[in-house]
């Protein structure tokens, strides 16, 4: 004798899927469409820090850079034009206000911080303060 499972238990487990993947964040509107965004990458270089990010699409004069203490905060917008009367058919780039705040294991001195952005990159240099350095002492 065959056996058969029960077909509403598979509807049901299937329309709990939809509710859990409705329910979930991958389909929040953003700039980075899920995730963190920007994207960055952090360096340790000697005791200064490196900080590349991805901004394309982002007018410099949208930036806001600030630093404080141990962290760093980038915010800005990010648009995203159509021409005028096109229907959108496919919309994948995202637009918006982004914050983002970084936390440096070390405080960092906010005068000798530099940034350059060029092509969509934004590369920021952060020297550590001079207080949070090492300080070698002489035994007597």
């Amino acid at each position: 004798m065959a056996v058969f499972s029960d077909p509403f238990n598979a509807l049901s487990n299937f329309q709990q899927a939809l509710d859990a993947f409705r329910a979930s964040s991958w389909l929040d509107a953003g700039p980075s469409a899920g995730g963190t965004y920007p994207p960055m990458n952090v360096f340790r270089k000697g005791d200064d820090f490196i900080i590349v990010t991805e901004l394309p699409g982002v007018k410099k004069s949208e930036l806001d850079v600030q630093v404080k203490g141990r962290t760093l905060r980038l915010s800005g917008v990010k648009t995203v034009a159509f021409p005028e009367k096109a229907a959108v058919h496919r919309r994948e780039r995202l637009a918006g206000r982004f914050d983002r705040a970084v936390t440096l294991p070390v405080e960092i001195n906010p005068d000798g911080v530099k940034a350059e952005y060029r092509d969509g990159i934004l590369a920021l240099f952060l020297p550590r303060a001079e207080s949070g350095k090492p300080k070698s002492i002489k035994v007597g």
